[in-house]
């Protein structure tokens, strides 16, 4: 029986074989089409801010091949309960109480101290909390750009034009790190021992994906106090914006290119601050020449005439404003407050103000115009390219305004906070 046995494998192997390969390859080909051939099963692959590989899915799947599976539905679930989808209004009704923030009319207008962060207790002791002071930016009407005489300019400034604007507030410094690390870097949540209510809903709000090297996008400054946070897109600063309005019930946003432009001038019509010359501007800003081109530490400058620190250098400063090298040209004089809605994604959204990398000093002055460039992600490891953080621009930060008057309607916010649907759109988070 045994040697029968033998003899029928030995005779028929090549049919066994040839039928073994049939069936691999039929199992191959069905696998094949259930893994690739619907809308509701593709893949696409990336990497994420850890360097590990990402593939997207829009239906779950255990994770395989030391790549992480990211299933888009239930992201996109989760999304909508995060308070960053309800509607800003809804968090202004009942603003936390500040010293000096409440103001009807501009001559109610000072100065006061926002406090955020912090381990609160029984005893009302909040340790470890972040403050930065706000200062009141009266309105009035400036005349925006260069003149043709200024040693410097470029064509984007001109033609020169009177610009009203409105009163608001404006952060005293740039955002720190320690201000920023409290949304950005998903601090704050662990280290809170007790919520009010409005803080459970900050807390609520999901937090962005880490950068890739915190070091190479911070001057490696992210964990040292006073430090300018960096390296964020443009759409990271307005949603920080958000979770700041939520956090405190005050209506807080990044300020418009003639808003910046106003509050840098001060008052002047020379071509920085301080003067027509940069003979000065030691005094005044933190450029390649003085600063080994890294940012300093905030407020170790002159401020302006209004009390305002590092509007020229140290970091340029984004705004609401898409570039268009003629805005100015189409722009009606006597206009107020204008504001070019600036794309969310993408490139040349408008910064102000020159950095600690610029070693030509006209780029610090008043009127200077600059927009981000592809070459801001040219070292992204994410595909698609991170809507958070520029890798190739560390010199990129921002400071916040308050509008005296606040918005009364969805569709004027719109205007000025960042769309969620980007953030719903953006498979890795």
């Amino acid at each position: 029986m045994f040697n029968f046995m033998l003899n029928f494998i030995f005779n028929n192997a090549l049919k066994i074989a040839l039928n073994f390969k049939f069936l691999c390859v039929l199992l191959g080909i069905i696998f094949f089409v259930s893994g690739c051939g619907g809308d509701n099963d593709s893949a696409t692959s990336g990497s994420d801010d850890s360097g590990t590989n990402i593939v997207t899915k829009n239906t779950p799947q255990a994770d395989s091949g030391g790549k992480k599976v990211i299933d888009q539905n239930k992201n996109k679930v989760d999304m909508r309960d995060n308070p960053f989808f309800r509607s800003t209004l809804e968090f202004l009704q009942s603003p936390v109480p500040v010293a000096g923030s409440v103001a009807e009319v501009e001559s109610e207008m000072e100065a006061y101290v926002e406090v955020i962060g912090g381990n609160a207790d029984n005893t009302g002791n909040t340790g470890g909390a972040v403050s930065f002071k706000m200062i009141p930016v009266r309105g009035g009407k400036f005349i925006m750009g260069s003149p043709a005489t200024e040693a410097g300019r470029k064509q984007d400034e001109s033609p020169q034009h009177e610009i009203e604007i409105a009163p608001f507030w404006m952060e005293e410094h740039e955002v720190t790190w320690q201000e920023f690390s409290l949304f950005a870097l998903q601090i704050l949540r662990a280290t809170r021992k007790a919520q009010t209510e409005r803080e459970a809903l900050a807390d609520a709000m999901a937090s962005p994906t880490p950068p890739h090297t915190i070091g190479a996008i911070s001057y490696d400054n992210s964990s040292k106090k006073g430090y300018p946070a960096s390296g964020m897109t443009l759409y990271m600063a307005q949603v920080y914006c958000k979770w700041l309005t939520i956090q405190t019930g005050r209506f807080y946003r990044l300020p418009t290119e003639a808003e910046w432009e106003y509050a840098c001038r001060a008052g002047t019509t020379t071509a920085f601050s301080f003067g027509d010359t940069d003979e000065n501007i030691d005094d005044y800003a933190w450029y390649f020449d003085n600063s080994d081109g890294a940012a300093k530490k905030i407020m170790q400058k002159k401020p302006n005439k209004w009390g305002l620190y590092d509007m020229h250098g140290n970091l340029s400063e984004w705004v609401l404003e898409q570039y268009d090298v003629e805005t100015y040209s189409k722009r009606k004089s006597n206009s107020s407050d204008p504001v070019a809605i600036p794309l969310q994604t993408g490139f040349g959204q408008v910064l102000r103000g020159g950095n600690c990398e610029d070693d030509d000093t006209a780029k610090l002055r008043s009127a200077a115009r600059f927009f981000s460039i592809p070459e801001w992600k040219k070292q992204d490891p994410i595909i698609p390219q991170s809507i958070w953080w520029t890798t190739d621009a560390p010199f990129t930060g921002f400071r916040i305004v308050r509008p005296l008057r606040t918005p009364k309607t969805i569709e004027e916010l719109k205007k000025y906070e960042a769309d969620p649907e980007v953030w719903l759109n953006y498979p890795i988070r």
